[in-house]
């Protein structure tokens, strides 16, 4: 079953992608009012201006620009060196109101996306940075997508403007979410050989993904897409099948771990503890 909207994978699109969710961030923060950049979000630790920082620091941070030199207190929701070098940018702005940093990001936006789409790289090209040395320029603008997007979505619930559940956004991170699938179930979830998992996403972006798990030549559970979410391959007529039948928002805030399983809605056919296992196991962004 194709994905719908189908989820962009050349540059322009790419970037188109990312400039609409960062583009909406700004939107979103010009709409609040003072008292609304201080609502806590469903991102631990961080305020809707929390947010809106992350996304100008981590911007200015990949287009090459100095980082601000802070120290970060042992905040709650500090638990790892990575949680603490991206509170740095967060950190930096505390003194600031609401609106000046959403001011900062409207200025800065514009000539970061002008630069993108300067760039000579196609999405093949290796650019390396932070995220590796083998990072390719469609990688590196597919992970600031997903930042860009799952922020915006944190922004839009504690705000309640929901929207762009169905933007090439979210179409990239659900994308994202069923490839990781055939990973999570067998090596995170423990889901044993013989069985078959099938995510079925209702909308507003429309998709199935399945993996089958088998025995791997290490003798260890491995996960093996099926592409269309619903295939038997020949031979394995007995293999338990378990669907799990959750909308774009459930399925898209469980796996950026906005959201526990008991506060989601989903349904199952098949094995309800199978599910439980692998929506316990869907995480998928680690800030």
């Amino acid at each position: 079953m194709p994905m719908h909207p189908a989820a962009p994978d050349d540059r322009n699109g790419l970037i188109d992608a990312f400039d609409h969710s960062v583009q909406s961030i700004i939107d979103l923060g010009h709409s609040c009012r003072d008292e609304d950049f201080e609502i806590q979000t469903e991102c631990p630790g961080w305020t809707v201006k929390d947010q809106i920082a992350h996304i100008v620091g981590a911007e200015k941070s990949f287009a090459g620009m100095p980082r601000p030199q802070v120290d970060v207190p042992d905040y709650p929701h500090v638990h790892s060196d990575f949680a603490r070098y991206v509170e740095v940018d967060v950190e930096a702005r505390r003194g600031m109101s609401g609106r000046e940093v959403v001011a900062e990001l409207a200025e800065f936006h514009p000539q970061r996306v002008a630069d993108l789409r300067a760039s000579d790289a196609d999405v093949d090209t290796v650019i390396g940075g932070f995220f590796g040395p083998e990072t390719t320029f469609g990688q590196h603008l597919h992970r600031r997508i997903v930042d860009a997007w799952v922020h915006e979505q944190d922004l839009r619930a504690a705000l309640d403007r929901p929207g762009n559940l169905d933007s090439a956004s979210a179409a990239v991170f659900t994308a994202d979410i069923l490839a990781a699938l055939p990973r999570i179930a067998s090596r995170v979830a423990g889901i044993g050989a013989g069985h078959a998992v099938v995510l079925d996403v209702s909308g507003p972006v429309v998709a199935r993904g399945g993996v089958r798990i088998i025995t791997g030549d290490d003798g260890r559970p491995y996960g093996e897409a099926l592409f269309s979410g619903n295939d038997r391959p020949e031979g394995e007529e007995q293999l338990d099948v378990t669907s799990i039948h959750l909308t774009t928002d459930a399925l898209t805030r469980r796996a950026a771990g906005r959201r526990g399983v008991d506060e989601i809605h989903y349904t199952v056919t098949g094995d309800e503890e199978i599910a439980r296992r692998v929506l316990e196991a869907l995480v998928v962004v680690t800030h």
